[in-house]
């Protein structure tokens, strides 16, 4: 469920606020296929079935880039900022991928504001987006968001 923030100067109050959980998301193989052909990367281990079964993780698994891109699909789960003209993704830092994902696994983003400031017409919001993994105690991906919005 979304945090609702009535206008971005109410994000300045906001570090340290736990965000969600979102729902579950299946990673299924037809969403691995069409990020590796969005992006190129067609490793093995990410679009051959049959190969992966005898390799590392015994299926194939999740790019760690699309895993990542789904904090982008979590966050609007996790926050919203209502009043404004506009919000826009600044930036990531400090991203991590702690687990694989295999194929069939189930995930959902959580959420804690790290810091919020005014900048110039807005604010900066950092939110640390962890990816998490149904069933595994590792985390799939964690990363800083740095988003801006504007009333």
């Amino acid at each position: 469920m979304s945090t609702v923030y009535e206008n971005p100067a109410a994000l300045l109050a906001a570090p340290g606020t736990s965000l969600g959980p979102s729902d579950w998301l299946e990673i299924t193989q037809e969403r691995i296929n069409q990020f590796a052909e969005a992006t190129g990367d067609h490793q093995w281990i990410h679009v051959d079935p049959e190969r992966a079964k005898d390799g590392p993780f015994g299926a194939t698994i999740a790019h760690g880039y699309l895993t990542l891109s789904l904090a982008n699909l979590f966050l609007p789960d996790l926050l919203t900022v209502e009043n404004t003209s506009m919000g826009v993704n600044y930036g990531c830092e400090k991203v991590r991928f702690p687990a694989p994902v295999p194929v069939g696994s189930r995930l959902r983003g959580s959420g804690e504001v790290i810091s919020a400031e005014e900048v110039k017409g807005g604010v900066q919001v950092v939110v640390r987006v962890t990816v998490e993994i149904e069933g595994s105690d590792r985390p799939a991906c964690v990363v800083d968001t740095i988003s801006r919005f504007f009333p």
